[in-house]
């Protein structure tokens, strides 16, 4: 069996006093694709935050790499690639300042990487627009648009489809496979249905678990 880059061991959450799920036990190895599903309330997001050590467990643990999550605190943003519900970015900055302080997290990127992968997003001419003048969907596409720069291997995506057009859901749908089908791993919820699956696609129902 392939060495899991992140596995959970009898994980637990509880939430304003609700234990949410208990003893999960999840593996994902290079060129896995996982969608953590469930009803409203299941734990779908909080699953994703304990996933990026944003949130600390009620019990068990999270390793990556063989190692406590807990202890790679100083590690994380070269282990793993976080874009939460919100698209994340800063109003007052333009699109490439927001990109250049986000890749920074990372590895860090070239002015000419950054038009790039704006270009790739389908943001190109809108690299010095100040982001509180964009519209819902351009903002998520200046956030997704890490994803086409120098990244970790695993990428933790909360509802990553939203306010997306047809056009750029496809776009994404596709990305996301390709990083999976190159050794990448990808972990997201989503209320969208994908058309373009890996072969390595999983999901996972919390609603099956949830206490």
């Amino acid at each position: 069996m392939t060495e899991a880059y992140l596995e959970t061991v009898d994980l637990a959450c509880e939430r304003d006093w609700r234990l949410l799920f208990e003893r999960l036990n999840v593996r994902v190895q290079p060129g896995d694709m996982l969608q953590v599903s469930g009803p409203n309330g299941s734990g779908k997001t909080s699953l994703l935050r304990l996933l990026s050590g944003l949130m600390h467990p009620s019990a068990g643990d999270v390793l990556i790499k063989g190692e406590s999550i807990q202890q790679q605190r100083g590690e994380l943003a070269r282990n793993l690639l976080w874009l939460g519900h919100a698209a994340g970015i800063k109003g007052l900055l333009t699109a490439e300042e927001n990109l250049s302080w986000l890749a920074a997290l990372h590895h860090g990127a070239s002015r000419e990487q950054i038009w790039q992968a704006l270009a790739d997003v389908g943001l190109k001419g809108f690299e010095d627009v100040p982001c509180h003048t964009l519209s819902a969907g351009q903002q998520r596409r200046v956030a997704l648009a890490r994803l086409y720069l120098d990244a970790p291997a695993l990428w933790i995506l909360d509802e990553p489809f939203t306010a997306l057009d047809k056009q750029a859901v496809t776009q994404l749908e596709r990305h996301l496979a390709q990083h999976c089908e190159q050794g990448g791993m990808v972990i997201f919820t989503t209320h969208h249905h994908l058309q373009d699956r890996p072969a390595t696609f999983r999901e996972l129902d919390l609603g099956q678990t949830a206490l």
